[in-house]
C-alpha cells in the first residue's frame, strides 16, 4: 500500500500513458499524468492484489519531456493522453511499446528497427466519431470525445487535432442540434473528411434513433448549405446509412506518388491521418519491393488503399476481405483508376481459414497483410500449419516476404512469434508509425522474410 505523502520514482509509461512505478512495497502504481524519471507523490483512487492506480498530487524532478499541453481541455477530454509528452518523445514510448510487445509477447527481436515515419501532429484528424448529449439539468447540448475514463461527454468547444473548420463547427453543431426537435434521440455524429479538387470535403453522419422530423431535416439542410457539409443520415447500423440530399463531390482521398484517389463512403475505414496514411503505403511498397513479373496478395484489402498502389507495380494483386459490400467498392476504385486488368478481389472470413484453403487463393511472391485490431491470427495459423505440413496445402508455397501493417502490437506480436517460430521467417525489420500524435496508440509495421 502506497504510504502518504511517500515520493515515487516513475519509471516508464504504460499503454494508457500512464506512469508507473513502484512503492516501497514494490507494489506497482500507475499514475495519470505522470512521466518517466519524475518522482511523484500521489493519491490512489483503486487498490488491487497487484497494482494500485493514482492520481498526481505532487511533483519534482519534472521530466524535461514534460510541455504544456496545447488544448486547453486536455485532462478533461479523454481524445488525447499524452499532450503533456513532446511529441518526440511520444513517438520514442510507441517504439518502445511495439519492441516490448513483440519481445514479451512473440519472443521476436527484429534484425533492424526502422526510423518511425511521423507526420502532422495536430489538425491531423480527418476522421472522428462524436458523442451528442443533450444534458436536461444543463439546458444544453455536449458534442465531442467522452471524458477520460467516463461514459460522460466532454464539455468542449474546441479540438487541436481536429482540422480547423471542425473544430470552430463544435458550437454551432451544439446550437443545431439544441434546436432540434429530436435532440434527445441523436446519440453520435461521426466525421469523415476528404479530398476535393476545390478543397477538403466534410462529411456528418448524423445517428438518429427516431425518424426525423421535416423540420429536423430542413434544419440540417441550413447548416449544411451554411457551412459546406454533407449529410448523411443513420437510422440504425452502418448498412442504413443513407445521403441527405443528392448531388455534390464524392469523398476520396488520393496517393500521389501512385496517381491512385480512393473514393469511398463515410461509415468506410479509411486512416485518420492522410498525410501519414500516404508515407506508410510509400513505405509498405519500397519494403515489400515488388517486381513487374510478381503476383501480391493484399490480405484484409479495404477499399484497396494498398491493393491499388501495389497494381501499379505488380503483374497481379489479389485483394482479399471480410465484406461483399466493400470488395464491391474496391472494385469500383480499381476501375476508376484504370487498374481493373490487374487486380482481382473476393469476399472471404479471414478469422475462420483453414490451411487447406490456402491453394484456393494462388500461390505470390509477396504479401501485404493489414488486419484490424484483432490480428491476422487464422492467416498466420494457416500459414505456419501448412509450412510444417505441406500435404495440408497441396501445390501451395508460401510468400518470399511479407509485409504486415498493424494497429494493435499485442497481436502483431503474437502473430510474429507464429510466423518465425512455427512459419519458418525472419523478423527483418519493424517500426512505429505516429498515426495518432498525442494519443497512446500505436500502429506499426514489420517485414518477414523466408531465409
Amino acid at each position: 500500500m502506497t504510504a502518504p505523502g511517500e515520493w515515487l520514482k516513475v519509471d516508464s509509461l504504460d499503454l494508457e500513458a500512464q506512469g508507473v512505478a513502484r512503492n516501497a512495497e514494490g507494489k506497482v502504481v500507475f499514475i495519470e499524468g505522470a512521466l518517466p524519471g519524475e518522482q511523484v507523490q500521489v493519491a490512489v483512487g483503486r487498490r488491487k492484489n497487484n497494482w494500485e492506480q493514482a492520481t498526481m498530487l505532487a511533483l519534482r524532478c519534472e521530466s524535461s519531456q514534460r510541455v504544456k499541453p496545447r488544448c486547453e481541455f486536455f485532462g478533461l477530454c479523454g481524445g488525447c493522453k499524452m499532450q503533456h509528452l513532446h511529441v518526440s518523445a511520444q513517438v520514442a514510448v510507441k517504439q518502445r511499446v511495439l519492441e516490448d510487445n513483440l519481445w514479451h509477447l512473440g519472443k521476436v527481436r527484429p534484425e533492424r528497427m526502422l526510423r518511425p515515419i511521423e507526420g502532422p501532429t495536430w489538425r491531423y484528424r480527418y476522421r472522428a466519431r462524436l458523442s451528442v448529449r443533450y444534458v436536461l439539468k444543463k439546458g444544453k447540448v455536449l458534442i465531442g470525445f467522452h471524458e477520460r475514463k467516463s461514459s460522460y461527454v466532454a464539455d468542449m468547444t474546441s479540438c487541436e487535432i481536429l482540422p480547423p473548420h471542425l473544430s470552430a463547427m463544435l458550437l454551432p453543431l451544439r446550437e443545431l442540434i439544441h434546436g432540434m426537435d429530436g435532440r434527445e434521440r441523436l446519440p453520435q455524429i461521426e466525421v469523415a473528411i476528404g479530398e476535393g479538387a476545390q478543397g477538403l470535403i466534410t462529411a456528418l453522419v448524423l445517428r438518429h434513433l427516431e425518424p426525423l422530423s421535416e423540420g429536423d431535416l430542413q434544419r440540417l439542410r441550413r447548416f449544411g448549405a451554411e457551412h459546406a457539409v454533407q449529410w448523411w443520415l443513420q437510422p440504425k447500423g452502418p448498412d442504413t446509412v443513407q445521403r441527405l440530399d443528392d448531388g455534390g463531390p464524392e469523398l476520396a482521398y488520393a496517393l500521389t506518388e501512385f496517381a491512385v484517389v480512393v473514393q469511398f463512403r463515410p461509415t468506410d475505414f479509411t486512416q485518420v491521418n492522410h498525410a501519414i496514411n500516404q508515407a506508410l503505403v510509400s513505405r509498405a511498397l519500397r519494403l515489400l519491393d515488388v517486381q513487374a513479373g510478381e503476383r501480391v496478395i493484399d490480405w484484409f484489402c479495404g477499399l484497396g488503399n494498398f491493393s491499388l498502389p501495389l497494381a501499379t507495380r505488380a503483374r497481379e494483386v489479389l485483394g482479399v476481405e471480410g465484406s461483399e459490400a466493400l470488395v464491391a467498392r474496391a472494385r469500383d476504385n480499381a476501375e476508376r483508376n484504370q487498374l481493373a486488368h490487374k487486380t482481382r478481389f473476393e469476399a472471404r472470413n479471414l478469422f475462420e481459414l483453414a490451411p487447406g484453403e490456402l491453394p484456393a487463393f494462388g500461390s505470390a511472391e509477396k504479401w501485404l497483410v493489414d488486419p484490424p485490431r484483432e490480428g491476422a491470427f487464422a492467416l498466420v495459423k494457416a500459414v505456419a500449419a501448412a509450412v510444417q505440413d505441406p500435404s495440408l496445402a497441396p501445390g501451395w508455397t508460401s510468400p518470399q516476404r511479407i509485409v504486415y501493417v498493424s494497429c494493435n502490437p499485442a497481436t502483431l506480436a503474437r502473430d510474429a512469434g507464429l510466423l518465425v517460430y512455427q512459419g519458418g521467417y525472419r523478423c527483418t525489420k519493424a517500426g512505429a508509425v505516429n498515426m495518432f500524435p498525442h494519443t497512446a496508440h500505436v500502429e506499426s509495421m514489420a517485414v518477414f522474410e523466408r531465409p
